[in-house]
């Protein structure tokens, strides 16, 4: 389960977006969220869009890995299309904030939980970024700005932590995590076997 959270504008969904383009054998989790689809947006592709109720039931089934209240929307991660990805031997990109990232740290699964947080340059930069979308007023930029400091204040809970200062660096930096995580020894199905099979045992 790789996670990648950042405050809103760091540049976590390009990233994202960048990486599951080039990498097969990662996929992307999709959230449920109670807040409606936004132009463009199609259900079950980027979000699976829910009622409050159904959102409370699923809560109430244990049918969510992490779910969270943001900005009077909740947003979860359904178990079932996680667990069936990891037991095909699929890594799971996660886009979550710090409040999912520790409900997933408490789960069976955590073990094999990676932790990425992606920082801006400095805040002025992020305001400019959340400015230059020309989705939100002011009074929502300024929300997003309070939120992204609380977000930040949460660095230290993560395993790496890189500075989003030029895409194509930071890219390459998550690329150089994920390599060296799927390489970790726990991570290398079929490797017990293999080396029994070199020594005849």
């Amino acid at each position: 389960m790789f996670v990648l959270s950042s405050p809103s504008g760091a540049g976590k969904t390009t990233l994202s977006r960048a990486l599951l383009a080039e990498d097969g054998d990662i996929t992307m989790s999709v959230s449920a969220t109670t807040r409606p689809p936004r132009p463009g947006e199609v259900d079950g592709v980027d979000y699976y869009f829910v009622s409050p109720d159904q959102f409370q039931t699923m809560i109430e089934g244990n049918a969510l890995l992490e779910w969270a209240t943001v900005f009077g929307n909740r947003y979860g991660t359904p178990r079932r299309p996680v667990e069936d990805s990891l037991a095909a031997g699929r890594d799971v990109l996660f886009d979550i904030d710090w409040q999912g990232t520790q409900q997933l740290q408490q789960t069976d699964a955590a073990s094999d939980l990676v932790r990425v947080f992606i920082l801006p340059p400095h805040l002025a930069e992020l305001e400019r970024r959340l400015i230059g979308r020309n989705t939100d007023h002011a009074q929502v930029i300024a929300d997003r700005m309070a939120r992204a400091c609380d977000e930040i204040r949460h660095w230290g809970e993560y395993d790496y932590v890189l500075v989003n200062d030029d895409a194509e660096t930071c890219l390459n930096e998550i690329r150089a995590i994920l390599k060296a995580e799927r390489l970790r020894r726990k991570r290398q199905l079929g490797l017990a076997n293999f080396v029994r099979g070199m020594l005849g045992e």
